[in-house]
């Protein structure tokens, strides 16, 4: 058996990062950015409000109190956006709304709740004392041109996008997505709801395999359900790595008489067959093909998906230009025993994670461990990495790679 990290190893040294492209900047959520961006300008670019209220000199409000109100002419409104000429002289306001231009003379703004209009606008009663720069947030607050805004090697996010487009790009250069084909394998296979036949199954492995890709932000693309036939396989093979970056195959991996895949994929490419020291999920094959990386997952529901986290998800990460490949991995505590025999492997055992009171995560079993049992899987934010021995006692630390966020 070769160990965990050996295989991760020999997938991530085919894994190589996509070309370079350049994409708007609302396709760009979730890549890596492959250049430096500088603000060509300040942000804001002028000194602007960041409440409703009044423009006003702030040394005009000095001693102005509920009892003692600072009564000031009110000379116009300021909204934003507006391009009317306001200019706040000496013992004078503005009516000035969140976001508009501080009008020439004034230097701070008071909140509309402290102030009190007259019925007729013209006049407006200050019922506190301001200093300068009170709610004003100045020319460059946010950013200087010249400053950077996002660096290469990033992962952009929600937040990173908004800055992009308030700096003025429309696009932004990356590594592009990788565009990834998954297949099924096996004669058992049937797709929907019709009623099954004697020693038929419903693949679960292809939808859930979709769907993990989709949320790594690949393209996913489904190449269906392949038959137990050379042929047929061999054609789906070359037709994925002819139109994808990587391709996954869920099945036909293991020793079987039946298992095609290994066949044809020794025939096409330069793979390596391996029983990685883990459970589940020990069979994996990967290499390539005409250049394609080429994941053979095993067929069990959960192995598929738990060896797609530990080498496929890493593999393609490292392919888009991420350098953290893998999910966020804490110490946990085990709310009840992980109990298990010594085998030489490592098993990743499906668990709950949840953040209780002391601040810690606690995790406890998310139920049936068997390779089979998808509920167990679907139920799981985490999986517990026990290393080979008798297992982890109650209350007793557990390495938890975290599939989702802990309840």
């Amino acid at each position: 058996m070769i160990s965990l990290g050996d295989a991760r190893d020999r997938v991530l040294r085919d894994c190589r990062p996509l070309d370079i492209v350049e994409v708007a900047v609302d396709d760009a959520i979730g890549l890596v950015t492959a250049e430096e961006v500088l603000a060509p300008e300040d942000v804001p670019p002028f000194a602007n409000t960041a409440m409703d209220g009044f423009a006003v000199v702030a040394a005009d409000t000095a001693g102005a109190s509920e009892e003692a109100p600072v009564r000031l002419p009110v000379v116009g409104t300021v909204a934003a956006g507006t391009r009317d000429p306001v200019t706040v002289a000496a013992g004078h306001a503005a009516r000035i709304m969140t976001g508009a231009a501080i009008p020439p003379g004034a230097d701070a703004v008071v909140m509309v709740e402290l102030c009190r209009p007259s019925a007729d606008g013209d006049e407006v009663e200050v019922l506190a004392e301001v200093a300068p720069g009170n709610h004003v947030r100045p020319a460059g607050d946010d950013l200087r041109a010249g400053d950077v805004v996002i660096a290469p090697g990033l992962e952009l996010t929600a937040g990173h996008l908004g800055l992009l487009a308030g700096v003025g790009r429309s696009h932004v250069r990356v590594v592009r997505r990788a565009r990834v084909g998954v297949m099924s394998t096996g004669d058992e296979l049937v797709d929907g709801g019709a009623a099954l036949a004697p020693g038929q199954i419903r693949d679960a492995n292809r939808h859930s395999l979709l769907a993990l890709l989709r949320d790594l932000g690949c393209e996913a693309v489904d190449l269906g359900i392949v038959a137990d036939d050379v042929a047929a396989i061999r054609a789906a093979i070359v037709d994925g790595v002819g139109s994808c970056d990587a391709l996954v195959t869920s099945g036909g991996v293991s020793m079987g008489d039946f298992d095609f895949v290994k066949v044809v994929l020794d025939e096409l490419g330069d793979m390596d067959w391996m029983q990685v020291a883990i459970r589940p999920a020990k069979p994996l094959a990967f290499g390539t093909v005409d250049g394609v990386p080429v994941f053979g997952l095993p067929g069990n529901p959960v192995s598929s998906m738990v060896s797609f986290e530990l080498f496929a998800r890493p593999g393609l990460r490292q392919m888009m230009g991420h350098e953290d490949t893998g999910r966020s991995v804490v110490t946990a505590v085990a709310d009840e025993g992980l109990a298990r025999e010594a085998d030489g492997k490592i098993h990743l055992v499906r668990i709950v994670a949840s953040v209780v009171d002391d601040g810690k995560v606690h995790v406890r079993s998310a139920g049936g461990q068997g390779s089979h049992q998808l509920s167990a899987m679907a139920a799981a934010n985490a999986l517990a990495v026990v290393p080979d021995g008798p297992g982890v006692e109650p209350g007793g630390p557990v390495e938890a790679i975290l599939l989702g966020r802990p309840l």
